[in-house]
């Protein structure tokens, strides 16, 4: 078992706002956090290992194999990550969150469009989508699936298979795999000073005050 995986990691990073944990990536001087583009589509925080799948454009058409086969293969509470550079079409849809939720994957990520949100929303409504917009249109011969667990660009930033995804209302980041329980002492730390920032802010009705203690914002 690898810390990306670990019950324990993963229980203490879902008590972790996103934005702390892309603090905490830069603290250890990398980018974590994903390009805004890349949103919530459907609620539900995401904290699991990155599957990866990359896909190209093709006027081949043909269905997205690496993706369907990583759905099936991969262990549960994986995050599925999607890369096709903010493709506006949709790399997921209805039927692959059938076999998404049947396998236990935590969630998805996705740089490109979801489709078929109204049935996820009815049928899979546990089920957390991440992705650059909703489009009605499929990848068949627009693009096509072409490589899985290998590293890719999702939204600006380079995921390799094993990193950690950490995903909610403010955005995804992403965590190197060996840096996994660094980045977690570094975010467990940053949400305490910035709870005791916020007593003091309350109490003395001063926002300086707060912001004072740390010097942070």
């Amino acid at each position: 078992m690898t810390a990306t995986s670990a019950p324990q990691i993963i229980d203490r990073f879902r008590k972790i706002a996103s934005a702390s944990v892309a603090d905490a990536v830069e603290q250890h001087g990398h980018r974590g956090y994903l390009a805004g583009r890349v949103g919530q589509i459907r609620p539900g925080k995401v904290v699991g290992p990155a599957v990866t799948v990359l896909e190209e454009p093709s006027d081949t058409a043909e269905p997205p194999t690496h993706a369907l086969e990583a759905i099936d293969a991969s262990p549960a509470g994986s995050v599925l990550c999607i890369a096709a550079g903010g493709a506006d079409v949709a790399v997921f849809g209805g039927l692959m969150a059938a076999g998404a939720v049947v396998n236990e994957l935590a969630g998805v990520v996705l740089d490109a469009a979801v489709r078929d949100v109204e049935e996820i929303t009815r049928d899979y409504p546990d089920f957390p989508v991440y992705a650059a917009g909703t489009v009605s249109a499929t990848t068949v011969g627009r693009y096509r699936s072409v490589s899985s667990n290998q590293p890719v660009l999702l939204g600006d930033v380079e995921v390799h298979p094993g990193d950690l995804i950490v995903a909610d209302t403010d955005g995804v980041v992403r965590v190197p795999a060996d840096l996994v329980e660094q980045v977690l002492e570094t975010a467990e730390e940053i949400e305490r000073r910035e709870s005791e920032q916020t007593r003091l802010i309350l109490e003395a009705r001063s926002l300086k005050t707060g912001l004072d203690l740390y010097n942070r914002v």
